[in-house]
């Protein structure tokens, strides 16, 4: 089965999660219009190969980072709406760190959620490209894969992690361009 598409809406799905955040206001648009193409792209490769479980692993992981991004965002925003609702702008003059102390803490414990749902998405996703290199051959599938996961991991410290991460995507653009014309499992 061919893996023409998959692999057009692929590389271009991810160019555009990658590059979407340099570009202002309409950034996040870009992202997201990339990741929905990698979807598509993942889809018809495990549609190609006959193997659901490739296309479930990928939408498990795409799930997990969604759910990872809205945990930090909704605790981001309680945070600071708990801060305003206790006046803590005013009261922060007055008693210095401990009128923040519970702010910084909801955050910190909802960016910890965030960072456990986004490392379990990231073993889905490497899990997804494994699967996928073993059909293909494109071996970089899983050496994005495994930066993805590894670059999860280390986004506790931020730099190293984003690093990663970054090294990682570039990976994916690469592995998607090298996709053959046809799946190897000799159907066709």
């Amino acid at each position: 089965m061919s893996l023409k598409e998959a692999r057009t809406y692929g590389s271009i799905g991810a160019i555009l999660s990658l590059l979407g955040g340099l570009v202002p206001r309409i950034g996040s648009l870009i992202i997201v219009t990339g990741l929905v193409m990698i979807l598509f792209a993942v889809k018809e490769i495990s549609a190609a190969v006959k193997r659901e479980d490739i296309f479930k692993s990928y939408l498990v992981a795409f799930i997990l980072h969604l759910g990872a991004f809205l945990v930090l965002i909704i605790a981001v925003l309680f945070g600071i709406g708990v801060a305003v609702l206790r006046g803590m702008p005013l009261r922060a003059m007055d008693e210095g760190f401990w009128a923040v102390r519970h702010v910084i803490g909801s955050i910190l414990v909802g960016a910890f959620l965030a960072w456990v749902l986004f490392v379990l998405g990231s073993y889905y996703l490497k899990k997804s490209y494994e699967s996928i290199a073993a059909e293909s051959g494109v071996d970089v599938f899983r050496t994005a894969g495994s930066l993805y996961f590894i670059g999860a991991i280390l986004t506790i410290a931020f730099g190293l992690g984003v690093l990663v991460l970054l090294v990682g995507k570039i990976l994916e653009v690469v592995a998607y361009l090298s996709l053959p014309e046809k799946a190897e499992n000799g159907e066709k």
